[in-house]
């Protein structure tokens, strides 16, 4: 006579698996988001001279925005590379700052792209990172002229650390001002071990183009503590 009491345990197994696989399904999605914010150290906005006696006289008046562009390389030799997680425009002070990033992966595919012997290390400085402006030649409005501006190196902060899978920096670019012929405004991403700029970048992202409208950006109550500590220590 057959055991009536097998179904029942292997349709108890069958509900026991599939249940732990909706948990672990949702504890990797859980992960996924926790882990998809920038970590502090890069997550407020760099103070310096400009920024902060401007916010002195102005504090949270000051405009920030940006515009809601594709945040991640999408090429087909670049896909899923790079990202600017985060970036303003501040016109009145002439600066933009960004949170560029990349994981761990993009370190293996840098290593196949060159033909490395090893896998660089995290704590390589191994991207270049700038602000291309590309504006209509006042001489020529059919054509355009291509302005490269480099980050204000003492103001770079980097972290390599949280999160895990991602390497983080934040840039400041000064002298930046988006005006009526500027077409776009990009960041471009090279190795450092290639460093060409009359060559195509190894990953391009766009901030800035006519056809998007402004996002105003409000300030956060750790953007505002990060001015006015500077302002207390330069007294």
């Amino acid at each position: 006579m057959p055991n009536s009491r097998t179904p029942r345990i292997i349709g108890r197994v069958l509900k026991i698996s599939a249940t732990l696989l909706v948990v672990a399904v949702c504890l990797i999605l859980l992960f996924r988001i926790c882990s998809s914010g920038d970590p502090k150290s890069v997550d407020v906005l760099i103070p310096n001279e400009a920024l902060c006696r401007a916010y002195a006289e102005k504090g949270d008046n000051i405009v920030l925005r940006y515009q809601n562009q594709q945040s991640i390389t999408r090429g087909e030799n670049n896909s899923g590379y790079f990202s600017v997680t985060q970036y303003v425009f501040i016109p009145s002070v002439h600066q933009v700052q960004l949170v560029f990033r990349y994981n761990n992966s993009t370190l293996e595919h840098l290593q196949e792209d060159y033909g490395l012997k090893s896998t660089p290390k995290k704590e390589e400085h191994l991207f270049d990172v700038t602000l291309v402006l590309t504006e209509t030649d006042p001489n020529d409005p059919q054509k355009t002229v291509k302005t490269r501006y480099a980050p204000t190196e003492e103001y770079t902060v980097k972290d390599t650390e949280s999160k895990g899978l991602y390497t983080y920096y934040r840039y400041v670019f000064e002298g930046i001002d988006v005006t009526k012929e500027t077409v776009g405004v990009f960041a471009d991403v090279y190795y450092v071990g290639d460093l060409d700029y009359e060559q195509e970048a190894y990953g391009r992202l766009c901030l800035y183009d006519t056809e998007h409208k402004w996002i105003t950006q409000k300030w956060t109550s750790a953007d505002k503590k990060a001015m006015e500590a500077w302002i207390e220590k330069h007294k």
